[in-house]
């Protein structure tokens, strides 16, 4: 008997024992992440005591804050809501929180520890509830040319700044309207929110940042400036064969459209680029070898989940390329997958002397008074052992003379802006199974703005050179000012 009520106090202390580290785990290690949680509806009911401040892009607010004489005392609403709303994401009461609305929720309520003043007044009482003013580095003009010229395709557009990092333009189509996910109305807001989960072409997806995409031949930048940091040079010549013999299986590649590239028996690196050949890309593949090919796509970015504001997930190459498998990836098939924005990274770290730099979508945090109280999370993107010099500035500057070349008389002449110096790269990933293909545009102007366009299912016959490659024009013509 002695024993039985010996184990019964044992185990009776041992189960307090797990009490009692949960619940200091719960208060003391978790407590901020549990308080913060976006589906926290405590805490997003107290925020509606304070009056959430605006999201800002260029001159005008495009989500704010306005009193209501409901129990939750202030209204969030969204100007222009289907241009922006995979920007500012949605404030709700039932759904918590999503883009800018979440990853800048500490300024947005006021109650960021770098806000000092506010933080001091708020312990003697004074405190204003209000909060602060968010500034984007997006560009309207830019925003509204990129809706106008997708149109009604599936798809997204980013624009940056190459120099600093900065994101121009955000667009994913199809999108949504978060004014009807922020309202009081919790039954509307449910409602709401499973017709845009039964939707078809999933408008809440954000294409920007959060869905993958074979790269098809936009990945033979990365291809090239692989050969390139191993010494090939352009001029060096390859065979021109109309399919390419892959070591170890019988599924040869062959040319999109079929023949051969340049219509003799070889073909430089820097033609193979303009046009697009498959089999030489595919050869270099095999040639450089999976390991090569993996180190450089990790260095623009592959396998990373960059540093940006709305949560992307990370562009995806495998950890291991047999030849047969380094023979696809190297012209953007296989398993390799990229975001717009990754591609867009690619094309920045080209035109910045082969330099990685942080995107970022918030410019500046403004409190009530109008005083900056943090700047742009710009500078280098490095990370463990990647130091933010993607390749040498001498290989950056060959790819960038070669992606002129593509638009100049290649591949991406649907490109052209006259009087301004333009760069690019197309791709055009077939889908055998569905016949129709992703297509993409990725490039720059006048070293000013870089662009990355994706169209996923766009149909039997769609081309980067044809479909993408027009929106990008549009996109760089109205960030050059043009539109």
């Amino acid at each position: 008997m002695t024993g039985q009520i010996r184990r019964t106090a044992v185990f009776v202390l041992i189960l307090f024992g797990a009490l009692f580290v949960n619940l200091n785990v719960i208060q003391l290690v978790r407590a901020d992440d549990l308080a913060n949680h976006p589906s926290n509806r405590r805490l997003i009911i107290k925020e509606y005591e304070s009056k959430r401040g605006p999201i800002v892009a260029g001159e005008s607010a495009i989500a704010f804050s306005e009193a209501t004489d409901d129990v939750l005392k202030y209204l969030r609403i969204y100007e222009d809501p289907k241009l922006w709303a995979h920007v500012t994401g949605y404030y709700s009461f039932v759904l918590g929180r999503s883009g800018v609305e979440a990853a800048m929720n500490e300024a947005l309520t006021g109650t960021s520890t770098e806000v000092l003043a506010q933080n001091l007044a708020e312990l003697v009482g004074q405190r204003d509830e209000v909060g602060d003013t968010v500034q984007l580095t997006i560009d309207p003009r830019i925003q509204g040319t990129a809706r106008q010229a997708l149109g009604d395709r599936v798809g997204a557009v980013v624009a940056l700044d190459p120099r600093s990092g900065a994101v121009l333009a955000h667009y994913s189509n199809p999108s949504f309207d978060p004014n009807r996910l922020s309202s009081h109305d919790a039954s509307a807001i449910v409602s709401a929110w499973r017709e845009l989960q039964n939707a078809d072409r999933d408008p809440l997806l954000n294409r920007v940042t959060r869905a993958l995409y074979p790269p098809g031949s936009t990945f033979k930048l990365i291809t090239a400036a692989a050969a390139l940091e191993e010494g090939i040079s352009p001029e060096t010549a390859f065979p021109d064969q109309e399919r390419f013999d892959v070591p170890q299986t019988d599924n040869d590649i062959g040319n999109y459209g079929g023949g051969v590239c340049a219509g003799g028996e070889t073909i430089s690196l820097e033609d193979a680029l303009r046009v697009s050949c498959n089999t030489v890309f595919a050869r270099l593949g095999v040639q450089l070898g999976g390991d090569a090919l993996i180190a450089t796509a990790e260095r623009f970015g592959f396998n990373r989940v960059p540093p940006y504001e709305l949560t992307p997930v990370k562009s995806q190459i495998p950890k291991e390329l047999n030849e047969p498998q380094a023979a696809q990836s190297a012209i953007g098939q296989f398993d390799v997958r990229a975001t717009p924005l990754q591609m867009a990274l690619v094309v920045q770290a080209i035109v910045n002397d082969g330099q990685l730099l942080r995107p970022h979508v918030v410019g500046e945090v403004l409190d009530p008074s109008g005083r900056t109280v943090r700047g742009p999370d710009r500078g280098v993107w490095s990370e463990g052992r990647f130091d933010g010099q993607v390749v040498s500035a001498q290989t950056a500057q060959i790819l960038r003379e070669l992606m002129i070349e593509v638009v100049a008389d290649g591949t991406g002449r649907a490109a052209q802006i006259a009087d301004h110096t333009v760069g690019g790269k197309t791709g055009t990933a077939q889908d055998p199974a569905n016949d129709s293909a992703t297509v993409w545009f990725v490039g720059f102007a006048d070293d000013e703005v870089v662009v990355a366009v994706v169209l996923p299912d766009a149909g039997a016959g769609a081309t980067g050179g044809g479909d993408a490659a027009p929106i990008a024009r549009a996109v760089m013509e109205a960030a050059l000012g043009l539109r």
